[in-house]
C-alpha cells in the first residue's frame, strides 16, 4: 500500500521534481533526486556534522526567480524513521505577471512513521503586479512529525514596493491516516476595486504561519505556546482606569511583530500566525523558536 501511495503521488508530482529518503545503512539518505527546469534541487554532503541523521534539501529556481506562468511541482517522499529539511538558499522572488498568467507551486510530501520533515524556506516575494499561487499537501501517519514555515513580504522594499502584487494565494492541506483532514489552511491577499491589499495590511510587511505537529516536537511546541503568550500578554493588557483630563485616552502603540497560537487535530498540532512590520524581525522570530530543532536536524534554522 505505502509502495503504490509513493508510486502514485511520483506520478503526479514529479512533472518538475522529486526527491525520495530513505534509511540506507541506518541513516536517513537521498535514495532518488530529480528536478528539471525551472526547478533545481541541491543535496549538499556538509550542511550538518556526520553524526547528525538528518537531509538537507535546496530548492532553487533558474534565474532566481518565478517568471510569469510558471508552474513548478515537487514531490518528497520522507521513509520511515528518517528527518529532512527542506529549504531554501534565498527569498521565493516572483515576478511580474504577463497578463492574467499565474505563478505556480505545488508540493507533495509523504512523512514516514516516525519520520520528520521541516519545510523551512526563505520567504515569497512578490514583485508589483505578480501573480502567485502555491499549494502544499502533507501525507501523515500518527507518529509522523512535521514542521512548516509559509511566509511572503510585502514586496521590494529598495524598489517602494508595499503590497503591489495582484494576486497571492497560499494553501496547505495536512491529512493523516485514512486521508483523514487534519488542517486546512488557506491565505488570500487579492487587489480587488475599493481597498487594495495595503490598505488592509496597513503598516505589517511580513506575514507568516508555522504549523509544528508530531510527538517529537511536543517540547518544542509547548515552548513556543508559553513564549508567544508571555510575549503578547503586554500589548493586550487592557489598561487600567484614567488618570488626569477627563476624556483623555490611552495611546496604545502599535506593535511591531504580533503573534498568536492555537492548536488543531486530535494530536494536538499548533499552529502559529504571525504579522510584522520587518522582515528581520520574523527571522529572530523563527530563529529563536525553532532552535530547539537544531539537535534533530543538526544545523539552527535560520542562522
Amino acid at each position: 500500500m505505502a509502495e503504490s501511495r509513493q508510486r502514485e503521488m511520483e506520478a503526479t508530482t514529479a512533472e518538475t521534481g522529486y526527491v525520495a529518503v530513505e534509511r540506507v545503512e541506518g541513516k536517513s539518505t537521498v535514495t532518488r533526486c530529480f528536478s528539471k527546469y525551472p526547478l533545481k534541487l541541491i543535496v549538499p554532503k556538509k550542511v550538518v556534522p556526520s553524526t547528525t541523521d538528518a537531509v538537507w534539501i535546496y530548492s532553487l529556481s533558474y534565474g532566481g526567480g518565478i517568471v510569469s506562468g510558471d508552474r513548478v511541482a515537487c514531490g518528497v517522499n520522507v521513509g520511515d524513521n528518517c528527518t529532512v529539511a527542506l529549504t531554501t538558499q534565498a527569498s521565493t522572488k516572483v515576478y511580474k505577471s504577463v497578463g492574467s498568467k499565474c505563478s505556480e507551486q505545488v508540493l507533495e510530501a509523504r512523512i514516514g512513521r516516525n519520520a520528520f520533515l521541516a519545510v523551512i524556506p526563505d520567504p515569497v516575494t512578490c514583485f508589483s503586479t505578480a501573480r502567485y499561487s502555491q499549494k502544499q499537501v502533507f501525507n501523515l501517519f500518527s507518529d509522523s512529525n512535521l514542521v512548516v514555515v509559509d511566509w511572503i513580504t510585502s514586496g521590494r522594499h529598495e524598489s517602494g514596493e508595499r503590497w503591489n502584487f495582484q494576486l497571492y494565494k497560499s494553501t496547505n492541506h495536512i491529512f493523516g491516516e485514512d486521508h483523514l483532514p487534519l488542517f486546512i489552511d488557506s491565505i488570500l491577499l487579492e487587489e480587488r476595486s475599493g481597498t487594495s491589499i495595503a490598505e488592509n495590511m496597513q503598516d505589517y510587511q511580513v506575514i507568516a504561519m508555522i504549523i509544528i505537529m508530531g510527538p517529537k516536537l511536543k517540547n518544542v511546541q509547548n515552548q513556543v505556546v508559553d513564549e508567544v503568550k508571555r510575549m503578547m500578554s503586554g500589548h493586550f493588557r487592557v489598561p487600567g482606569p484614567v488618570t488626569g483630563r477627563s476624556g483623555s485616552k490611552h495611546d496604545l502603540k502599535k506593535p511591531d511583530l504580533v503573534a498568536s497560537c492555537s492548536t488543531f487535530g486530535p494530536k494536538a498540532g499548533v499552529v502559529v500566525r504571525v504579522a510584522a512590520m520587518a522582515t528581520e524581525s520574523v527571522y529572530m522570530f523563527l530563529q529563536h523558536h525553532l532552535a530547539s530543532l537544531e539537535p534533530l536536524l543538526g544545523a539552527l534554522p535560520y542562522r
